[in-house]
């Protein structure tokens, strides 16, 4: 018998069957949201309602047996970038879906990601059509620019599925339903090895419940933590992946991640209170809270290579190990006497 944590849902199948599922799932009374939670594995299978898992295998027109899959292992992609490693890893040879509004740093990190991944993957940019500011960066790092979804798919196919390929493209590609026939055409010649970025270069895509259909890791780009230039401005308290999974993540991973979150929720909660009316305002028993909350914010940023020119800042990488021992040691007092600025667009603790 299969445990309940080995058990999702058939993401790629709801992708292919259903491409626009947020008014599909309206139409049959599904909660968009609790849909998308359901793709990327914050709410379990085994936590779903029947009706919710009979409504959308009746969408995609499938049963029940071929909806809910026995998955092997995810595989985490790890990009050494501290808050996505932590609160939202990267599914490979899944699709990943930025959230965010123009200037909030989306085509920073996928540059970022480029040149990161350049000597390790094969990248390719799918250009979109339009003129849109910040494409240089990207279209600089991307080894392969292709023009349109026939083009990508012969140069996926020449690269062959030996390789792993990481794709970039506009989210008007997956509303024409291109992304959808190329990971079919894809699929059916037997190549997984492709891990597809959507981006939403209108901004568009933050009102909408699920922008892209079924995803297995979702960033969301936060308002606030640009205001305070706090980067990768991804919001770490909306933010998923499939990989966080009980069955896919290691303990101590989902242990400290676990908590670094609650710290945050509150630590954002109070934050609130201290704009308002100041720091004395907070009780004395949440004080620790909001000071290590503030001080775990100042660390999940980070310097970028392909930012050095303006930052004056070497780029760093800091491995996903490196990272939670780091954020044991801010939520268990080690860092409780360092000013917050000395914490801020940093590498490890010891960097």
């Amino acid at each position: 018998m299969e445990k309940v944590d080995d058990l999702r849902l058939n993401v790629s199948l709801l992708r292919r069957k259903v491409p626009n599922l947020t008014s599909a799932a309206r139409l049959v009374g599904l909660r968009p949201a609790t849909v998308s939670n359901l793709c990327t594995g914050k709410i379990p299978v085994g936590r779903a309602e029947v009706r919710t898992l009979v409504a959308l295998a009746s969408l995609a027109d499938c049963s029940l047996d071929d909806l809910i899959i026995k998955v092997e292992k995810t595989e985490m992609i790890e990009t050494q970038i501290k808050t996505l490693d932590l609160f939202a890893p990267l599914a490979k040879g899944g699709t990943v879906g930025l959230v965010a509004r123009p200037g909030m740093g989306q085509l920073v990190v996928l540059a970022e990601l480029l040149y990161r991944f350049k000597n390790v993957y094969k990248t390719i940019f799918l250009m979109p059509e339009g003129k849109h500011q910040g494409l240089n960066d990207v279209i600089e790092n991307a080894e392969i620019i292709t023009n349109t979804i026939e083009d990508t798919y012969d140069n996926i196919v020449n690269i062959g599925g030996d390789q792993d390929v990481i794709f970039i493209a506009d989210r008007t590609h997956v509303i024409t339903g291109g992304i959808q026939q190329l990971q079919d055409n894809l699929q059916e010649i037997g190549i997984h090895s492709v891990t597809t970025f959507l981006v939403d270069l209108t901004g568009e895509v933050v009102d909408e419940d699920l922008p892209y259909g079924p995803l297995e890791t979702l960033w969301q780009f936060d308002a606030d933590l640009v205001a305070r230039h706090r980067y990768p401005a991804v919001n770490p308290l909306i933010s998923t992946s499939s990989v966080l999974e009980g069955a896919h993540l290691d303990q101590e991973h989902f242990t400290i991640q676990q908590k670094a979150l609650k710290i945050l929720r509150r630590y954002r909660e109070l934050r609130s209170l201290v704009n308002v009316s100041g720091i004395e305002r907070i009780p004395t028993s949440e004080l620790q809270t909001y000071r290590r909350g503030e001080r775990l914010e100042a660390y999940l940023t980070q310097p970028f290579y392909i930012a050095e020119p303006f930052t004056k800042k070497p780029g760093q990488a800091v491995g996903l190990q490196d990272t939670l021992n780091d954020v044991k040691e801010i939520m268990n007092s080690a860092v409780d006497s360092k000013n917050v600025s000395e914490l801020e667009f940093i590498g490890n603790l010891q960097s």
